[in-house]
C-alpha cells in the first residue's frame, strides 16, 4: 500500500479549464445563469449586441470569457 495521498498533491490535476469547444454538453442551448451573466457584461461593456437568444453553452462561455478581459483592460 502507498504513503501516497493524493488530496495532498500541491498540483492535483484538473479538468476545470477545459476548452469550451471540446465540451461534451458544448452545444446544449446557455443556462439561464450564462444569460444572465452575458447580458449584464454586454450591458457593462456597452456592448449590448454581445448578447444574442439561443447561443450554445460554448459559444456564451467565449463570449463571457471575451467580455470579462475587455473590463479588466485598461483604458
Amino acid at each position: 500500500m502507498s504513503d501516497i495521498n493524493p488530496k495532498l498533491d500541491p498540483n492535483p490535476p484538473t479538468n476545470t479549464q477545459k476548452d469550451p469547444d471540446d465540451w461534451v454538453s458544448g452545444d446544449d442551448p446557455m443556462t439561464g445563469a450564462q444569460a444572465s451573466y452575458l447580458k449584464t457584461l454586454s450591458e457593462e461593456v456597452q456592448q449590448p449586441e454581445a448578447f444574442e437568444e439561443g447561443l450554445s453553452k460554448s459559444e456564451a462561455s467565449k463570449r463571457i470569457d471575451d467580455l470579462k478581459g475587455r473590463l479588466s483592460a485598461p483604458g
